[in-house]
């Protein structure tokens, strides 16, 4: 039987595996990425119980489990496995003494490990097909994207995040048309998790690198919700993608953010742009890969504390 402070010790281990490659999210086996996730989740569960960390670590903790978890989905985890590894990290925080040498032992390990990550402030999730840009800087000559993914569909290019002067921003996307439209309403859609079981992933349609375009990461029509936008204006020259002459700017609202957060990071999701045409409406749509979205949100989170 291997003994508490054997276990300990391996499980710091791997925590400090964990915050070395914080920055670098892709792992190349499920099975490692899914150790990483429990290990974290451990300890996240350990704090709750024990009171183990000051905020600012214990976000940045919350942060790279939740991209471990979006690494071990891509690596070939299932849901029921990570929830499993939950249940069994819950249960082993439970078991511990609080006030336990191994308990200080790892604790201490794990701030030293995140100590250089508390003072990042900017960093990249890189996904299948492409990636989300975190920046934490304070900006004090208005909003810049916190968290940017940039996205071209035929002539046209986007970005879509979260902007602000500071803190995680609220949900923006800026688009500029080669063609000089202007479209007269423009709405976020994605899969709705209460009429589905999990994401949609069109296999059938990968190419010879195994990866699934994004379109065929999105769900039926009759399993989506759409999120319609609070407000439209011109982009700022720091909001609109590079060389852009103008740009439109929308916002989202909150829930929009938050079920974004909530979705598989391998799906996509999709804003479309509706314009007024002679035969009726044309719509464009730009596909966003959801990606680490959610650990890049906890990220700008733990710069908030």
């Amino acid at each position: 039987m291997t003994s508490p402070r054997s276990g300990a010790a391996r499980l710091c281990r791997g925590l400090l595996l964990g915050a070395a490659i914080v920055a670098t999210p892709c792992v190349a086996a499920a099975g490692a990425a899914m150790d990483l996730f429990y290990e974290r989740s451990v300890m996240s569960a350990a704090d709750a119980r024990c009171g183990l960390f000051d905020p600012g670590v214990a976000t940045a903790l919350d942060a790279a489990r939740i991209q471990a978890r979006g690494a071990a989905l891509r690596a070939g985890a299932t849901e029921d496995s990570l929830k499993a590894a939950e249940q069994r990290a819950r249960a082993r925080a439970a078991a511990v003494d609080c006030r336990s040498t191994d308990v200080a032992t790892a604790a201490g390990r794990v701030r030293t490990a995140f100590e250089g990550y508390s003072r990042l402030t900017r960093l990249n999730y890189p996904g299948d097909m492409s990636e989300w840009r975190a920046d934490r800087t304070i900006s004090r000559q208005g909003p810049l994207w916190r968290l940017a993914q940039s996205v071209s569909f035929g002539w046209d290019r986007m970005i879509i995040g979260l902007a602000g002067k500071e803190g995680q921003g609220v949900l923006l996307a800026s688009a500029s048309f080669a063609d000089g439209a202007s479209p007269y309403a423009v709405r976020l859609v994605m899969r709705d998790q209460t009429r589905t079981a999990g994401p949609y992933l069109d296999r059938r349609q990968a190419g010879g690198d195994g990866r699934i375009p994004l379109p065929s990461r999105m769900p039926p029509r009759s399993a989506t919700r759409v999120f319609s936008i609070e407000a439209r204006s011109a982009a700022s020259e720091r909001l609109a993608p590079a060389g852009a002459r103008s740009a439109l700017l929308v916002r989202f609202p909150a829930a929009a953010a938050e079920a974004l957060a909530a979705l598989d990071p391998r799906e996509a999701v999709m804003v479309e742009f509706v314009f007024s045409g002679r035969d009726g409406d044309a719509v464009r749509r730009a596909y966003v890969e959801v990606g680490d979205f959610a650990a890049g949100r906890a990220f700008l989170k733990a710069a908030s504390r």
